[in-house]
């Protein structure tokens, strides 16, 4: 198993470490494949009650790992259609646990980190924590639950304006939206997230699971809007205007997007 992602079991709670710790984390298709993985494992453990998800040095997950985004530009569309639905199932895994998943989000939390950041039920951020979106920066869309999920979490107005205009925002603007539940001092990010795996530890665990599942009912109604999004962005990073975007960001200059028109 690869140790992009790492597992350990204690005291009835699953800690899964996104563990890119030199690309803050950034998602490739061996960190999807392996988180997957994992999380399933944690559902097969009768023992676990919890699973949280952190990350490792300084950022919780910068988004996608713009090398590889970048060499499927160029790769055959069902290359792209691959990875988008293996990112659409690393989402939908998280959603679909029986088990509580937190987020304890250590640092960094962008784009497609952000992405996982709202699929999980409860989000506790360090204040050294920052979160926002990427995606029309880098000539991409955050399809994979920013779309369906923030505006729940944040509300309409507010959701086209983390989206649309990408901007970074602090752990406490991010509670102060609804974005996280709670944030705390740096160090006390694990012990904070154990007090409250300790409060789930001691409920039903069959009706955390139906409550899980009735509270997914809106994001199964948004699901159909995954897929719809992720052939039209298939299509969109075949295109010279997304390609851009990654370009850009790397070569560290503002994207010239509007020559594409």
């Amino acid at each position: 198993m690869s140790d992009v992602v790492l597992m350990e079991y204690r005291d009835g709670v699953a800690w899964i470490t996104l563990n890119r710790e030199k690309l803050f984390n950034a998602i490739n298709t061996a960190m999807m494949k392996t988180l997957v993985s994992r999380l399933k494992e944690a559902e097969a453990e009768k023992d676990v009650g919890v699973v949280v998800i952190t990350g490792a040095g300084r950022a919780f997950c910068a988004g996608g790992d713009l090398e590889e985004i970048n060499a499927l530009g160029t790769a055959p569309i069902d290359d792209r259609r691959g990875y988008l639905n293996l990112f659409r199932e690393m989402i939908v895994t998280i959603r679909s646990l029986s088990k509580p998943v937190i987020a304890a989000v250590n640092g960094y939390c962008i784009g497609g980190g952000n992405e996982l950041n709202v699929a999980c039920d409860l989000s506790i951020a360090s204040e050294k924590a920052k979160f926002g979106q990427a995606g029309p920066r880098v000539g991409s869309v955050p399809l994979m639950g920013a779309t369906q999920i923030m505006p729940l979490l944040v509300g309409e107005k507010r959701a086209k304006e983390i989206i649309f205009l990408c901007r970074t925002y602090s752990a406490r603007e991010a509670a102060e939206l609804g974005w996280v539940n709670k944030v705390v001092a740096h160090d006390d990010l694990v012990p904070e997230t154990q007090r409250w795996c300790d409060e789930l530890l001691v409920m039903s665990p069959t009706a955390l699971a139906m409550a899980k599942r009735s509270l997914n009912a809106f994001y199964q109604l948004a699901y159909q809007s995954m897929e719809e999004g992720m052939e039209g962005l298939a299509l969109f990073w075949g295109t010279d205007e997304s390609r851009e975007g990654i370009l850009a960001f790397k070569e560290k200059r503002k994207p010239q997007f509007r020559k594409y028109l």
